[in-house]
Order: structure tokens, then sequence, then C-alpha cells
């Protein structure tokens, strides 16, 4: 029975979704006032979330560096560990990669990147921070760098990447009284609420496939803030596309499904990244 663990991350997931609703936020979510209120929110989390992981460990800690190591924080192997799973989710997005780039050329965008006053523009934004910075590092540092150690005590790694998901996905639930708070209907809060949890949970899965294979919390970082850039592949806009171009495209992303499948243990092997912790 591992139900002491759940509890602590039952727990953990509690306080971070209750910490961002402490504050009298009536602007709505995408309003600078509550994103400032939010971000101070979650990063009290990143220094509560490790005493958590003290508090519901059987290990004793004489010092830092195992803690950190468990919770990913470590230097051995950590180049490869930032180079190689972006390497495998640019492959997996390969279809919708190509799809946002059939009108406009991809050397268009690039120069777009390397202009460093796009950069001094996004940096303008909130929710550009909140969304490429500050929720991909909280939520990936709580959800996987503190929870999987505690779940890791008690379950294999195997169970762990498929139950430390539950709570990530339980967790953006609490985007439904956003949405509700915008005169949203409650049956497609409710339609909206469970796709965002099934999606956050497939996401969640391919997380802490990576943070178990390589051992390292920086990755998971980096792959969170490139899908939130890529939001969900634009499906239904590939389908209206003239039979040529949509067949074309469709054969993209069903190649970038296949070959990231392939790829996925290749470039995920843990004496890349020096992971002796955890096997999988």
């Amino acid at each position: 029975m591992c139900w002491k663990e759940v509890l602590g991350c039952l727990s953990l997931s509690v306080l971070y979704v209750g910490s961002l609703y402490i504050w009298n936020a009536t602007q709505g979510r995408d309003h600078p006032s509550t994103i400032k209120k939010r971000c101070i929110s979650v990063f009290f989390m990143t220094i509560v979330s490790p005493f958590f992981v003290i508090w519901w460990s059987s290990n004793e800690y004489e010092g830092t560096g195992k803690l950190w190591s468990q919770m990913g924080l470590r230097l051995e192997g950590i180049i490869p560990a930032l180079i190689c799973p972006l390497i495998l989710t640019f492959i997996l997005f390969l279809g919708p990669i190509i799809q946002s780039h059939h009108t406009v050329p991809i050397t268009s965008t690039l120069r777009m990147y390397l202009d460093p006053l796009y950069w001094y523009n996004t940096a303008q934004n909130p929710i550009w921070w909140r969304n490429q910075v500050v929720a991909p590092f909280s939520e990936e540092f709580t959800f996987r760098a503190c929870m999987l150690p505690i779940l890791l005590q008690c379950f294999s790694p195997a169970k762990a990447i498929f139950v430390a998901p539950l709570f990530f996905g339980v967790a953006h639930l609490h985007h439904a009284l956003d949405r509700h708070r915008l005169g949203i209907d409650l049956p497609a809060v409710l339609l909206i609420s469970c796709f965002q949890f099934l999606y956050t949970s497939v996401f969640g899965f391919y997380s802490s496939f990576l943070f178990i294979r390589t051992g390292h919390f920086l990755p998971l970082f980096a792959v969170h803030a490139f899908c939130n850039h890529m939001g969900l592949p634009e499906l239904k806009d590939m389908w209206c596309k003239p039979p040529p171009l949509r067949n074309r495209l469709l054969v993209c992303h069903i190649l970038g499904l296949v070959f990231w499948y392939l790829l996925l243990y290749p470039l995920t092997e843990p004496l890349y990244y020096g992971n002796t912790l955890y096997k999988l």
C-alpha cells in the first residue's frame, strides 16, 4: 500500500493549486495583476516543495547532495540532457512545425527569433513569462522533480510515470473556475476541462518518462516550455487544406510520431546522462 506517498503528493498538489487562489483576484487569469500574484504563489511553492520530499521520504538526508540528485538537480550529463530530449520533442512536433511553415518560410521565423527587438518586446508580455517560464518551471519542479522521488519510494518506475501525471491533470481542473468566471456555460466548461485533463495527463506521462530516464530536471522545463509554445496540433486546420497539401501534412504528422517512438528509448539512454538513480 502506497497511501503515505499518495497522500504526500495529494497534499502537495492541493497546496500548489490553493496557493493560486489565496489572492482576491477578480480581473481574470490573464490580467497582469493576477499573473504577478500567482507568480509569487508558485515562487513560494518552489521553496516549499523540496520539504515535502524530505518529510515524506524514508531516506535520511545528511546533506543536500543526495536530495538535489533525486530531484534531478545535478551537473553530470547536463549538456545531453538539454539537447536530446528537445530533439526528440522536435521530432514529435514534426507535423505541426511543417504545417505552421507551409506558407511562411522557416528562415523568416529564424530571423525573427534572432532579432533582439523581438525578444525585448516579448519580455514585456506577462502572459509570455507565465506560459513560457514561470508555469513550466514551477509545474515541472513540483509535479515531477518533487513528486516523483516521493512516489518512487513505493511505486516502480513504470507505475510512477502513470500515477504522477494524474495529480498534474487534476491540478489543471481549477481552470474550470476561471472559465466559468468569464461567463462560459457549464457544459462547455466541463467538456473543455475533461479534454484539458487528458491532454495534461498525456504530457505528464511523457515528462515523467523523461525525468526517470535522464534523471534531470532542466530538460523537463525546456520541453514543457517548447510544448506551451507550440500548443495543440491544429488538426482541424490541416483537414481543411486542399487534398494534396492535407495528405502531405498528414504524412508529416505520422512520420513525426513514428520516428519519435523509434527514438524514444535510444535518445533517453540513462548512460548518456550519468543517471544511476532511476531505471526504466
